[in-house]
C-alpha cells in the first residue's frame, strides 16, 4: 500500500511541474543560493571594488560573459564586450569623463585622461526580430582607496552587485521557461556607471536600433532597507506614459503573491538617478527598481553579510515578471 501511495503522490508532484506554464518554470528557477553565489563573489574583497578600469572591474566583466556562455546565451556582437573609452581633461580639473565623440576631441588637445572600459552584453533572439527589450545593471563599483584607514575597499554589495545578481538570475530564468520570447531580450551589464553612466550612455550613442528598443528594466540597489521595520518597501519608478507598467507589477504581486510592498512612482521624464537615464533621454520607456539610500552608501562597508536575500530575491522574480511582458505583451 505504501508503493501504490508513493507512486501516486509522486505523479501528482510530476503532473504539476509538467504543468507548469513557461513563465512559471523561469520564475521557480530563482533562488537564494543562486544571489548570495553572485553577489558573494561580485562583492569579495578579491574583486578590489571594481573599479571602472581597474582589475578587480576587469574580472567582474569575464566573470558574466563566463556565465552567459554557460547559459548558452549568445553574445550580442562578435563578442559579449563593448568596449570603449571614456576621456576626461587632468586630474586638477576634475572633470567628469565623457563618451561623447565631440568632448572626447576636445579633452585629446590637452593633457587628459583616460579609462578602458567595457559593457557585458548578450542577447536571446525573439520571434520578432525587429523589438528589443534591454534589461540592465552597472557592475563597477568605487574601487579602493589606499589613503582609508581600516577597511579600503568598497565592495558595493548593494550598489551593486545586488542589481547584477538579479539580471543573471532574469538571464537564467528566460532560458529556463523554455521557450523563445516574441521580442529579443538584451541582458546588459554596464560599466563606468559610478564615473557618470558611462557604459550606458556609449551603448544609447551607439545603437543603430536604440529606436526599436521597447523597453529598458534597470536595477541599482535593491538589497538593502532604509526602514528596518518594513523590509518590504521597494520603490518602482516607470514612465508615466505607459502604466501598464504599474498594473503589471500590482497584478503579479498578487497572482504570486510576492511580499513586496512597492511605492509606485509614475515619472513622466525619468532622466535621473541611474542607468535609466540614458534610455529615457532616448524615448525609450523603462522600469527602474530601486530600494532607497541606507548608511553603507558610497562606504566600505556595503558587505554582501548585510543583505536581505529574500527580499533581493522577491524583487527579483517581480522584475523577472516585468521583463517576461516586456518581452511578450503585444502593446503596452
Amino acid at each position: 500500500m505504501k508503493i501504490y501511495l508513493s507512486i501516486f503522490l509522486l505523479s501528482i508532484s510530476l503532473g504539476s511541474i509538467f504543468a507548469q506554464k513557461p513563465v512559471e518554470k523561469g520564475l521557480n528557477s530563482i533562488t537564494e543560493r543562486d544571489a548570495k553565489a553572485s553577489v558573494g563573489f561580485l562583492a569579495s574583497d578579491a574583486l578590489q571594488g571594481r573599479g571602472a578600469g581597474a582589475l578587480g572591474g576587469e574580472i567582474a566583466s569575464e566573470y558574466l560573459a563566463s556565465y552567459l556562455t554557460s547559459l548558452g546565451i549568445q553574445p550580442l556582437g562578435d563578442t559579449y564586450f563593448q568596449p570603449f573609452e571614456a576621456y576626461s581633461e587632468d586630474f586638477k580639473q576634475k572633470k567628469r569623463y565623457q563618451v561623447n565623440p565631440d568632448s572626447i576631441a576636445k579633452y585629446k588637445q590637452g593633457v587628459h585622461r583616460v579609462l578602458n572600459l567595457r559593457n557585458v552584453l548578450g542577447m536571446i533572439p525573439g520571434v520578432n526580430t525587429n523589438e528589443y527589450v534591454i534589461v540592465g545593471a552597472h557592475f563597477d563599483h568605487l574601487g579602493m582607496d589606499p589613503n582609508l584607514v581600516g577597511d579600503q575597499i568598497y565592495n558595493g554589495a548593494d550598489d551593486n552587485a545586488s542589481g547584477v545578481s538579479a539580471v543573471m538570475q532574469i538571464a537564467k530564468a528566460f532560458v529556463e521557461s523554455g521557450v523563445q520570447p516574441q521580442r529579443n531580450v538584451i541582458f546588459a551589464f554596464w560599466d563606468g556607471e559610478e564615473e557618470g553612466l558611462l557604459g550606458s550612455r556609449y551603448f544609447v550613442q551607439n545603437c543603430s536600433f536604440i529606436n526599436q528598443v521597447k523597453g529598458y528594466l534597470n536595477f541599482d540597489m535593491i538589497g538593502r532597507n532604509t526602514d528596518e521595520t518594513n523590509p518590504t518597501h521597494v520603490v518602482y519608478f516607470y514612465t508615466e506614459a505607459n502604466p501598464a507598467f504599474g498594473q503589471w507589477l500590482k497584478d503579479d504581486i498578487q497572482k504570486y503573491n510576492l511580499q513586496l510592498n512597492p511605492k509606485y512612482h509614475p515619472w513622466d521624464n525619468p532622466v535621473g538617478g541611474s542607468d535609466n537615464g540614458s534610455f529615457a533621454k532616448a524615448g525609450v520607456p523603462i522600469i527602474w527598481y530601486h530600494t532607497d539610500g541606507h548608511p553603507d552608501y558610497h562606504k566600505p562597508s556595503d558587505e554582501a553579510s548585510k543583505i536581505n536575500w529574500k527580499k533581493l530575491v522577491e524583487i527579483t522574480k517581480a522584475s523577472y515578471l516585468n521583463s517576461w511582458n516586456l518581452a511578450n505583451e503585444k502593446t503596452y
